[in-house]
């Protein structure tokens, strides 16, 4: 007859499966599911601040792991090792590395930037370079507040100038004469809009009664262009008679031709008038040779 466990036996067992329960079911609490397979790499970095066991590691933005353990490396001043779970089928290229990246929320998570031009890949077991990134926290405080440090003094300076010049007494009455230039300013839009209801229409009209008669004027002038196109072909009909006439005056085809431009013409008749001169001188001087009397 086959005997079961003991007592003593039974209670082992049930401490066995209740901490290997309890082993599973932390693990499993924390993201780590001991049943599926894993590679690990081993990460260092000079500062892990906000990286917990558990955090996520991403690649492209897909999870594709977490961080198993976290631990000081003592041969190695100043580096920490942090040991990473990921997936089975995840294929790390050589020069890829690690880079913590924080959160908004708080925490940090772990991305992998991958050297894609490299087809050679980190086994498991091995390390890779771990980064830090600059988060907004850190930004502010490594560039902006030093920025701020030494801006104090000048702006406690353009403060000490600002006070001297609020208190100045000119100032005062800088504002007053805008307050004046302000309501002399309103003044004039007042002016302008009164201007604008009143006087402008008044001039719209004079000025629309005025287009009225340059078009009136336009229209008469248009009715005169005919008896004004007849006068000027008399006046040109006239001036070629006139242009006819001065030619004829300067041709020598015609008497009044020669006689105006023929010296000789005019030399004889110059010497006819002269001898007529002399003839009249000689009749009366001497009658007797150009009148007989005869009684018988």
């Amino acid at each position: 007859m086959k005997r079961g466990f003991t007592k003593e036996a039974k209670i082992g067992i049930m401490t066995i499966a209740s901490i290997a329960l309890l082993y599973i079911g932390i693990n499993y609490l924390k993201g780590i599911n001991l049943f599926k397979p894993s590679n690990m790499y081993y990460v260092v970095f000079d500062n892990v601040k906000d990286v917990n066991i558990s955090s996520p590691v991403f690649v492209e933005g897909f999870k594709v792991g977490l961080v198993r353990t976290i631990s000081y490396d003592y041969s190695n001043s100043d580096k920490i090792k942090v040991e990473v779970s990921l997936d089975d089928h995840m294929k790390i290229n050589k020069g890829s590395y690690v880079q913590i990246v924080k959160s908004f929320l708080g925490g940090a998570e772990l991305h992998i930037r991958l050297n894609k031009y490299n087809d050679e890949y980190v086994k498991s077991g091995e390390t890779l370079e771990g980064r830090m990134s600059e988060n907004m926290m850190g930004t502010v405080e490594n560039n902006i507040l030093p920025m701020l440090v030494n801006m104090m003094p000048k702006i406690d300076s353009i403060l000490s100038s600002l006070q001297i010049l609020v208190s100045d007494p000119s100032l005062a009455q800088s504002l007053t004469h805008i307050e004046q230039t302000t309501a002399n300013l309103e003044s004039s839009s007042r002016q302008l809009t009164q201007l604008l209801n009143k006087d402008v229409p008044f001039i719209l009209t004079d000025l629309k009664t005025v287009t009225g008669n340059f078009t009136e004027v336009s229209e008469n002038l248009k009715g005169l262009h005919q008896p004004l196109m007849a006068t000027i072909q008399s006046v040109n009909t006239t001036l070629a008679n006139l242009q006819l006439t001065t030619e004829k005056l300067n041709s020598k085809d015609n008497s009044i031709g020669l006689l105006l431009n023929d010296n000789s013409l005019y030399d004889n008749l110059n010497g006819t008038m002269e001898n007529a001169s002399k003839l009249l001188i000689d009749f009366k001087e001497h009658p007797k040779r150009y009148v007989h009397f005869s009684l018988f």
